[in-house]
This record gives C-alpha cells, sequence and structure tokens, in this order.
C-alpha cells in the first residue's frame, strides 16, 4: 500500500462538524488510527500517540504544515468510545466513532481487520507507511523538521 493513494473519506466528528481526508491531507502529514475503547494494545499505545502528538503538532516542517492524528474508533457503544477518549486524553479534535465495528464504511474502505492498524498519509494523499512503529514514526517526523 506504500505509495499508493489513501481512500478519501467522509464523516461526522465526535462535535458533529463534517470531515473529510482530503481536505486535511491537502498540507498536512495525517496519521489515521484505527483504535477502540474495548482494546488492550490500543489503549496501551493512546500514551504514546498523545506524546507524539504534543511533541510535533505545530512544528515547522520542509515538507508539510503539520502533523495531525485523525483517530476512527471501531465500536459499538458510544459513551465507551467517548470516555476512553476522556480517559487517555486523545487532545486532538479528529475522533471518528464508527459503531459498525469492522464493518464500518471507513474500517472497509481500509480493509482493516484488526486494530490498532496506523496508516500514515503524506501532504498530497499518499500512504507513507502503514503500522509503523511509534521509533519510525518519530524518526519520520524528525527528519522533516525545518532548519534542524
Amino acid at each position: 500500500m506504500m505509495g499508493v493513494e489513501a481512500p478519501n473519506f467522509q464523516s461526522k466528528l465526535i462535535d458533529g462538524s463534517e470531515f473529510e481526508l482530503y481536505q486535511l491531507t491537502e498540507n498536512n502529514l495525517v496519521l489515521i488510527d484505527f483504535w477502540g475503547s474495548w482494546c488492550g494494545p490500543c489503549r496501551a499505545d493512546n500514551p504514546k500517540l498523545v506524546e507524539l502528538y504534543k511533541e510535533f503538532h505545530g512544528r515547522k516542517f520542509e515538507e508539510f504544515t503539520d502533523f495531525e492524528i485523525v483517530s476512527v474508533a471501531i465500536e459499538t457503544k458510544e459513551s465507551a468510545w467517548k470516555n476512553a477518549i476522556k480517559q487517555d486524553q486523545l487532545s486532538w479534535p479528529y475522533h471518528i466513532g464508527q459503531m459498525d465495528r469492522f464493518s464500518s464504511p471507513i474500517a472497509t474502505q481500509y480493509g482493516v481487520k484488526e486494530i490498532p492498524t496506523t496508516y500514515l498519509v503524506s501532504k498530497g494523499g499518499r500512504i507513507a507507511g502503514v503500522n509503523m512503529t511509534f521509533e519510525q514514526l518519530k524518526s519520520y517526523l524528525e527528519a522533516r523538521i525545518a532548519n534542524k
């Protein structure tokens, strides 16, 4: 999947606003994180995601404007999803809840069969990485910081 165009999708965010992936990837590097409130490994990864976001969101990069995270929750209970976001302090604004679990439209579009699953989407909407480790993500971002 590396280098191929990431499937575009539209959805409502947790705050009710409309979201389209391609509007965000037009100028930004975006990590799409498929996760679930009920998924132990996902919840264990969340502090690392929070750390990555704090470290790199708002930095100046050479190839793109900013680093963003889009969380796509594979869920059945909206309340569990919203509670997990609060508990894990997922501070970024892009949260999408898919209440049909793995048969939800976005999970199906991306072929997600297990979570956690991540896609790094570069500026312009191409897939730059799939299921990268946090060390790989950090290295990727550090290498692209402007005026090192």
